[in-house]
């Protein structure tokens, strides 16, 4: 799941481009867009492609004359600049000079981000693997190990083009999108806002406990659909989402969602975490305030997609009213979970 804000527009009446912005993006489109890249480097595709599954972007899997396929990733428009893609290829590419298993961008004449017919795409390596799995506390000790080696290295410096996780482009942006727009009905209007805004006081009041805390280039989107596990252990995938903020941004979302079961998962993953890169225990007041952040923000992120065909097609659920009145009752839960004090490992 993608948690970034968009500059397409729900309202009515936009051009087709933003209606549909993957609608010229034929599968003729991306074999000839792939090919004006590995064509000058005597490689070509050789016409098998298969959709992977993607909302944001749309990525596939491709297949390469006399050699394994590869997967291509082409960025939805107007989302990311071409600074901002070019930072998160060069932190994953230091990743992987340092042997932390990331993926990065292939380069083609010293370029990894390629244009073709107005859409910009990159291509990676193909990499399998398998959900982690994260009942096992050796599997979380290794997972939090690999975090705290991206981390040690996210630390050193800071993203210039890359905005930071915080609660106004994460919480009071969203909500003000959904009301703005029209996509809480009225009759729960009142109620949506009023739960969304002690929300929003309670995530305040959290990261006040929590203090002045570093903030350094995260994955961003650390859940386990973004880690593919295999026999020689973990890697990670999709750094779409890379912003600047605190270390539990990558951390949490491991977590199970009982309390108990977090607390011995998070001292599991700090176990190895904390052989890298020291962990800050003040952070542990954002656990539950960033997962706040997350559902607000992920109800935005739909609305604003919902122009895009695949997406009423993929979310049938979204904007009815039980996607409502089901949101009011996560919110609420939400409230009492961030008085209940930080989350501590065990």
């Amino acid at each position: 799941m993608s948690l970034e804000p968009s500059s397409f527009s729900h309202e009515p009446g936009d051009a087709g481009e933003r209606v549909a912005p993957y609608a010229r993006l034929t599968p003729e489109c991306v074999l000839d867009a792939l090919d004006s890249v590995l064509i000058p480097a005597n490689r070509r595709t050789d016409g098998r492609m298969l959709a992977l599954n993607s909302y944001e972007n749309r990525v596939y899997q491709v297949g390469v004359e006399d050699g394994p396929p590869l997967v291509a990733k082409f960025y939805r428009p107007e989302r990311w600049s071409d600074e901002a893609i070019l930072e998160e290829h060069a932190f994953v590419a230091e990743l992987a000079a340092r042997e932390i298993p990331a993926v990065p961008a292939l380069a083609f004449e010293g370029r990894t981000l390629h244009t073709y017919e107005g859409f910009r795409f990159a291509l990676f390596e193909r990499r399998g693997g398998r959900a982690p799995d994260l009942d096992r506390s050796d599997t979380l000790e290794w997972l939090g190990r690999f975090i705290g080696r991206i981390h040690a290295v996210g630390a050193t410096e800071a993203y210039r083009a890359r905005p930071a996780i915080d609660i106004e482009t994460f919480g009071r942006e969203p909500r003000a999108y959904l009301l703005e727009h029209g996509f809480v009905p009225r009759d729960l209007r009142e109620a949506w806002q009023t739960v969304a805004d002690l929300a929003l006081e309670g995530v305040q009041a959290a990261f006040e406990r929590a203090g002045t805390l570093r903030s350094l280039r995260l994955h961003g989107d650390c859940h386990p659909s973004n880690v593919l596990w295999t026999d020689a252990g973990p890697h990670f995938v999709d750094f779409d989402d890379s912003r600047m903020g605190p270390a539990i941004q990558d951390l949490w979302l491991l977590l199970p969602g009982d309390r108990a079961g977090a607390s011995s998962a998070l001292a599991d993953l700090l176990a190895g975490y904390e052989d890298f890169c020291e962990f800050e225990p003040r952070e542990l007041h954002l656990v539950e305030a960033l997962r706040t952040l997350r559902l607000i923000h992920y109800s935005a992120w739909l609305a604003r997609r919902w122009h895009d065909p695949a997406f009423p097609a993929a979310f049938p659920w979204f904007n009815t009213q039980r996607y409502w009145e089901e949101r009011i009752l996560e919110l609420r839960e939400q409230i009492g979970a961030m008085q209940e004090g930080p989350l501590w490992p065990v």
